[in-house]
């Protein structure tokens, strides 16, 4: 491990967003470093990141309305990865996300696993509305905001199709939502409206409002949309859900409990408001209500009232959030199944027990449903590993009562047959893997501990090597731009 001794030992990064609307691509350079002592076990860390390369902002290329053209966006990989100088073999990691509406497309997961053979050795993810706005929070700056701010931030990310909000404080995720509020929801030709999307139909057939294709761009009823988009978005960050606001609810309801405080705008319709990218090449072009949208948000009054934080980045948040990735070794105290290994590409669910037993029991429900509903909508059978945060004290019973929490509320997962995949922040691993075999559980465990997680982070568990210790491979999809 001596090479990590040295701080110019760099990978290659590569994220790819594949939105509703525009395609974008980063090249980035990650030095790393073995920050332990000399007789410690290594552990290699990101110690300085660099943006080689931004593409242009391209436009979404679809077949039709239900089928994204594979080829097209492979043509604009090739062609971003030329002008970066780079070739797949050189991209070490990174990630592919498929987000908004495009992320519905019935070819998206064929497309996601073609890429990530074609561009290089990535995480391979399909980015659902909640994990999207978690990614976008990260890109934008909220997330690093919340912690140097104290505050609590609200992060909405909104593109063609959905307006992603995730709620931050601390760095710590307090909730999210999605809506359908999006710039592509009405689309123009030649100043006349050429689609509506089904949300915004509905929409306008509950308030009784008339627009319908082949009316003037400029019809009353546009208008009427974009204050409804901004009223809506208003209260729902106030958590005053009104019953006209369910039309446009994708999925749940607001999950934060505490006010919000402060705002901060990312996505395409951000760009309209900041203009981060004015002055550089594009070619993406628009004709629908993005800026129209952008200039209602900006003039609501009850948005406001919120403190508005100016983004780190705009349309480029969420392919920023994406692709950083670090290497750890989880410790000799661990209980893992040799035969399961190696496990790639798991996501992480965080659950905070808040150094009391009895509390984290009493929300173990709600966390692993949040889980699946995070991570497995679909329920398809995608595995997750559950990161247990803040435990108290505990004696022989407190482990015996926790496991047998883990067992039963594992048995709730779609697939209930697949390895139990623990992450413990403190030094529990071992014990509470050894209870777990110990009362017969039907599946394979491995628990690992000494790993540095968070929700929307996903996993690799290498082999287990001959001192016992296991290869831990961190995907943090995160890129902290500050």
């Amino acid at each position: 491990m001596n090479q990590f001794n040295k701080r110019h030992e760099t990978i290659i990064s590569a994220g790819i967003d594949i939105g509703t609307s525009t395609t974008k691509l980063i090249i980035s350079r990650f030095s790393l470093m073995n920050v332990a002592g000399t007789t410690h076990v290594p552990r290699i860390e990101i110690v300085d990141k660099e943006i080689l390369y931004k593409s242009p902002v391209f436009r979404t290329p679809l077949l039709d309305a239900s089928t994204i053209d594979t080829q097209g966006v492979e043509r604009i990989i090739r062609s971003q990865y030329a002008e970066a100088g780079v070739t797949p073999s050189q991209i070490e990691t990174g990630a592919v996300i498929i987000t908004g509406e495009t992320a519905t497309k019935r070819n998206a997961s064929e497309m996601l696993h073609h890429l990530s053979h074609e561009a290089g050795d990535f995480l391979v993810a399909t980015a659902g509305p909640d994990l999207e706005g978690i990614i976008a929070a990260k890109g934008s700056g909220a997330y690093d905001y919340s912690a140097k701010s104290g505050k609590v931030i609200a992060n909405i990310d909104i593109g063609g199709g959905t307006a992603n909000i995730a709620v931050y404080k601390d760095k710590k995720l307090l909730g999210t939502c999605t809506m359908h509020i999006g710039g592509r929801l009405i689309e123009f030709q030649n100043g006349i409206v050429r689609s509506i999307s089904p949300p915004i139909e509905r929409l306008l057939a509950e308030q009784g409002w008339r627009l319908q294709v082949g009316d003037r761009a400029d019809s009353p009823a546009v208008q009427q949309v974009t204050d409804f988009m901004a009223s809506s978005l208003a209260r729902i960050l106030s958590k005053n859900v009104a019953s006209d606001d369910h039309v446009l609810l994708l999925g749940h309801t607001p999950s934060w409990l505490d006010d919000v405080e402060a705002v901060v705008f990312s996505g395409g319709v951000s760009e309209c408001m900041y203009q981060h990218e004015l002055g550089q090449v594009q070619v993406a072009a628009y004709d629908d209500i993005g800026n129209q949208l952008a200039a209602t948000l900006r003039q609501n009054g009850r948005l406001q009232s919120f403190e508005w934080l100016e983004p780190v980045e705009t349309v480029r948040a969420t392919v920023l959030g994406a692709g950083t990735q670090t290497t750890e070794i989880s410790g000799a105290t661990i209980q893992v199944a040799p035969h399961e290994l190696p496990l790639k590409n798991i996501p992480i669910y965080q659950h905070d027990f808040m150094f009391d037993l009895q509390q984290g029991l009493d929300l173990f429900d709600s966390a692993i449903s949040e889980a699946i509903a995070l991570y497995d909508s679909t329920r398809e059978g995608q595995n997750f590993a559950l990161y247990i945060s803040n435990l108290p004290y505990m004696g022989f019973r407190d482990i015996q009562s926790l496991s047998q929490a883990i067992i039963r509320l594992m048995e709730k997962r779609p697939d209930p047959s697949q390895p139990i995949i623990l992450i413990i922040q403190s030094d529990h691993a071992k014990v509470i893997g050894q209870t777990l075999v110990a009362m017969n559980v039907q599946q394979s465990v491995i628990c690992v501990d000494q790993i540095n997680v968070e929700t929307g982070d996903y996993i690799d568990i290498g082999k287990a090597l001959d001192s016992g210790v296991v290869p831990v491979v961190v995907k943090t999809l995160t890129f902290h731009t500050s």
